[in-house]
């Protein structure tokens, strides 16, 4: 297979949900998160981008998500505190867009040293962790999703 050149700036959504407006999750995931993603999704029924890029940030497809999604899901390895997924949100709060996300990531504290996999799956940043968290946090909040996507602007 032929490479070609990656768009600068620009990710590339991977996987599209099924499911109807109410129960719709995007998962914006970032590096070496995109498979563990893609796996869970299978099991949600989610879209997955693969938003390839932290800067530039591609704030046009983080808007799209949100627009057609009920709920965002930023997965990264790095610090969830200041993080890419920080940096959606931040897009998004410009834009005067509010949607109910959850980040998922690392924590603001120090990751002992170790085989990546086993680490990842400690913080809940494998398939099976990303799944239980997702559904967790979609559970909790579902009622409320149909009634908390807003814009600030008009």
């Amino acid at each position: 297979r032929a490479l070609r050149p990656l768009r600068i700036g620009r990710g590339q959504v991977r996987r599209e949900s099924t499911q109807p407006m109410g129960a719709r999750i995007a998962i914006l995931a970032f590096g070496t998160m995109v498979a563990p993603s893609l796996a869970a999704a299978e099991r949600l029924d989610a879209t997955v981008a693969n938003m390839r890029f932290v800067k530039p940030l591609d704030a046009d497809l983080v808007l799209s998500l949100a627009e057609t999604h009920d709920v965002l899901v930023t997965v990264e390895e790095g610090c969830v505190m200041g993080g890419a997924g920080a940096a959606c949100l931040e897009s998004l709060a410009a834009q005067g867009v509010l949607i109910p996300s959850l980040q998922l990531g690392l924590p603001d504290a120090f990751v002992e040293h170790g085989d990546c996999a086993r680490l990842l799956a400690a913080h809940g940043l494998d398939a099976d962790g990303l799944v239980q968290s997702i559904q967790a946090f979609f559970d909790a909040n579902a009622p409320a999703f149909r009634t908390a996507r807003m814009s600030l602007v008009s």
